[in-house]
């Protein structure tokens, strides 16, 4: 019952273009509506970071993620059998805010294994954002308790599940070009 409060609750801040702080399917992350600029804009505030840098982006199933990139056979092989959270990152996306792809054309999509992230999104309807609850160039928080205070107070809605949980693990980062596969975070 908790959870579908969470996910209401939640889903009306990014309906909003408003900032979460949320936890994952890896680490607590930093979230909003990826299609939308002003809302991504101010997650690289928050974090003190450029726009330049690329984000991830968390979708909740494979069905999603074809809406907005082409999904090679070998991605397609990757995902379906894979146990740890993956993150591939895909060329030419379709329908994300400018400020979310790489200035090569890129971007970072994962699909969330998480029961929480996946219902959320799924009722969203769009992908979020995931990036580290950190400001840039500090260590990750591998838990709630040691997200900084100008995070939490900068966000829009902080998820109330999971604050008890540490997660040590990020994701692993692929990149695929045509058959070959470059791994880029293990």
């Amino acid at each position: 019952m908790k959870m579908l409060s969470e996910i209401s609750n939640t889903n009306q801040y990014l309906l909003k273009g408003k900032i979460i702080l949320y936890p994952t399917d890896t680490v607590w992350g930093i979230g909003c509506d990826a299609t939308n600029l002003k809302a991504v804009s101010k997650i690289f505030q928050l974090k003190n970071r450029a726009e330049s840098k690329s984000l991830i982006v968390l979708v909740s199933s494979i069905h999603m993620l074809k809406k907005y990139v082409s999904l090679p056979g070998k991605a397609l092989s990757i995902l379906k059998s894979t146990q740890k959270p993956t993150t591939i990152i895909y060329q030419n996306p379709k329908g994300f805010a400018k400020n979310t792809i790489a200035s090569n054309n890129t971007i970072a999509i994962r699909i969330v294994q998480d029961e929480f992230c996946r219902k959320l999104i799924k009722r969203f309807g769009k992908p979020i954002v995931s990036t580290s609850s950190n400001i840039s160039e500090e260590p990750t928080p591998k838990s709630f308790s040691e997200i900084s205070k100008p995070i939490l107070d900068g966000v829009d809605y902080v998820v109330n599940l999971h604050q008890n949980k540490v997660n040590i693990k990020s994701s692993t980062i692929l990149k695929i070009d045509g058959n070959t596969i470059q791994v880029i975070r293990a």
